[in-house]
């Protein structure tokens, strides 16, 4: 019994930890949550991401990102503007998991 417990335990705290970064993106920049630039150098960003193939390796807030097709599916709503100055997070993809990092720690709480 007392296994069972544990198990669900560590299975909701999986489920919910993995569903912090699962982005949704929107067609009305009024939808989203976030407004997104994503810029054309890395040393411009206030974060790196990196797009996973796996939506339970999209975990904490740490720019592994996996992008849902389903609104209700998702922890956050973004819209990629035009303009770097109409975004409220600046972005750059990057090739390498291990390079998904914040460069701007203040702004770590839009994507809570």
């Amino acid at each position: 019994m007392r296994t069972k417990i544990t198990f669900l335990v560590f299975s909701f705290f999986l489920y919910f930890s993995s569903q912090a970064q699962l982005i949704y993106s929107c067609n009305n920049r009024y939808d989203a949550d976030i407004k997104i630039y994503v810029v054309d150098n890395r040393y411009d960003a206030d974060l790196l991401v990196y797009k996973v193939s796996n939506r339970y390796d999209a975990t904490d807030n740490q720019g592994l990102w996996f992008f849902v097709d389903n609104v209700y599916d998702a922890k956050k709503k973004i819209y990629f503007v035009d303009n770097r100055y109409d975004a409220d997070l600046l972005i750059y993809f990057v090739d390498n998991r291990y390079d998904a990092q914040w460069l701007n720690r203040q702004k770590m709480y839009l994507l809570y």
